[in-house]
Order: structure tokens, then sequence, then C-alpha cells
């Protein structure tokens, strides 16, 4: 699966269970509820997933300019990082906002969410790539290529 398609499926699933995951994270950490966590969930899932999207252009543009092909442990670490530090600049004045604290605060919840975020991202991209395949922009060149290959 590739392109436009496969960018539906990955943010499709990964952001459903980031709701699921950020909804309760937010619940737990401060007082409020379930249902008000909740929409801050949804609503930072929808930048989620515009940054998603923009992030994920622009990375696998760079990615197939590379002499290396494939997904080595360190090229799904920078990823992670990368996609999770652009986020922490859009969510953590919506969580100030949303839920009436300093930035600092937000920022500090945030970066709770962040430690776990980094995990889900990186374990997600891995199971992702091995069901699915590698994008182009990673796969292997010539005819020993095998879906998932550089993992």
């Amino acid at each position: 699966m590739q392109g436009f398609q496969r960018r539906v499926v990955y943010i499709t699933l990964y952001e459903g269970i980031a709701i699921v995951a950020a909804s309760a994270g937010l619940a737990l950490m401060t007082d409020a509820g379930l249902g008000h966590s909740g929409v801050l969930a949804v609503a930072a899932s929808v930048i989620a997933v515009i940054w998603n999207l923009v992030f994920n252009a622009l990375f696998e543009r760079w990615e197939s300019r590379q002499a290396v092909r494939g997904r080595s442990v360190r090229r799904r670490i920078a990823h992670a990082i990368g996609f999770e530090g652009g986020l922490i600049a859009f969510l953590v004045p919506l969580f100030a906002w949303g839920l009436g604290v300093s930035l600092w605060q937000a920022l500090v919840m945030d970066l709770g969410l962040v430690v776990f975020f980094l995990v889900y991202t990186f374990v997600f991209n891995w199971a992702f790539d091995r069901v699915f395949g590698l994008p182009a922009s990673a796969a292997p060149r010539g005819p020993a290529s095998v879906a998932g290959q550089g993992a």
C-alpha cells in the first residue's frame, strides 16, 4: 500500500488509538473529567493529523533522497522525535487554554504524554511497516525487496 491510501489508513489507526490514550492520560493528570479530556484529545488529534500529513510528506521527501534505503532504528527514532517535537509546539497552547493552566503546567503535562507517544509512535510505525510494508521512499531498490525490510 502506497501514497494517499497508506496515509489515510496510517492516520486513522494511529489517531484512533491516540485519542483513547490521550483522553485517559489527560483525565488522570488533571481534574478534568473524561468527557472534557476527550474533547481536548479530539482537538489535539485534528492538529496531529494535519501535522502528521505535513511532517510525513517532508520526511518521506528527505528519505527518498538518502543513499541508504530502509528504516533503521536510528531513522525511526529521528522520525519519532521530529514528529513529537513539532507537535509540542502546537499542543502546549491548546492544553493551557483548554485546561485553564499555565503554559509551563501544560508543557509538563504534554511532556508526560510525549514520553508515552515517543514510544507509541516508534512501536506503531514499526508495526505498521511490518503489516503494510515500507513506503516507496524507504523500500529497498531492486528485485530483492521484501515488505518491512530494513526494520
